[in-house]
């Protein structure tokens, strides 16, 4: 059952960067010093149905833009038959730049502590995994890093603000603090969207994550962003092999 997890996980971190604007053009890089400005608390409240059911729910906080707070749980059958309880934080500088990462993963018997600090002096990453069920050290890493770049859920934010049209596709660096790479977006097509919130006309994009890419695992990742001027995040699809499906996860409330 924890196949599902991780693509849970991406839900809400589906990476982009800066502020090019509608016009961006293949390839454009991103200028993080166009950030918009930090702004009052969002909370994102999603569902997530896996196989036809309600599988898991999820919130997203945003704290202005440099603190983000994911919380992740499983729900009904799924819950029952492997619970998942995972909290991820983020803190930013300006421009979205990402300075720390840490993850508290609570799925099934696994209990695991993720730590990655972002030195932007130094332009290095640190990453530490701990199995807290025996209090050990099961990974650490250290890696050379861009002077600025965004993890996933800071990613989201910045696609938000570009909102690229469709037809274009950007590129910037992402990592979660194994890995860096430049993560890949299309902006494919306009669609109307229907979720428990209401109805949408929404532009969908696609990010490359998996096949190797951030994950090793095989499948796809789109993301639906609403066209008016909050540019909500309202649907995301994970599609992955046969044997796992569709995640289908969708924007229930806003506060």
């Amino acid at each position: 059952m924890r196949l599902w997890t991780a693509p849970a996980w991406v839900l809400a971190g589906i990476l982009i960067s800066a502020h090019p604007g509608p016009g961006a053009q293949s390839g454009a890089a991103a200028d993080p010093s166009q950030a918009a400005p930090a702004g009052p608390t969002e909370n994102l409240f999603y569902s997530a149905e896996w196989r036809f059911v309600r599988a898991g729910e999820a919130q997203v906080s945003w704290m202005g833009e440099r603190q983000v707070a994911m919380s992740l749980k499983t729900v009904g059958l799924v819950n029952t038959l492997f619970k998942v309880s995972d909290e991820y934080r983020a803190t930013y500088d300006p421009g979205l730049c990402a300075t720390s990462i840490s993850f508290d993963s609570h799925e099934g018997r696994r209990n695991r502590e993720i730590r990655v600090t972002f030195d932007r002096t130094r332009r290095r990453a640190s990453f530490v995994e701990k199995d807290l069920n025996n209090n050990t050290v099961v990974l650490t890493k250290e890696l050379d890093v861009p002077f600025c770049l965004q993890d996933v859920l800071g990613g989201l934010h910045r696609l938000r603000q570009m909102h690229p049209a469709v037809g274009t596709t950007v590129e910037f660096p992402v990592s979660d603090g194994k890995k860096v790479i430049m993560a890949r977006i299309e902006a494919q097509q306009q669609e109307a969207i229907s979720t428990p919130l209401g109805k949408f006309n929404a532009t969908r994009y696609e990010v490359f994550l998996f096949n190797g890419v951030l994950y090793a695992r095989k499948g796809r990742i789109f993301i639906w962003i609403s066209d008016d001027e909050k540019h909500l995040p309202v649907q995301i699809k994970v599609q992955l092999p046969f044997y796992v499906g569709t995640i289908t996860v969708q924007l229930e409330k806003v506060q």
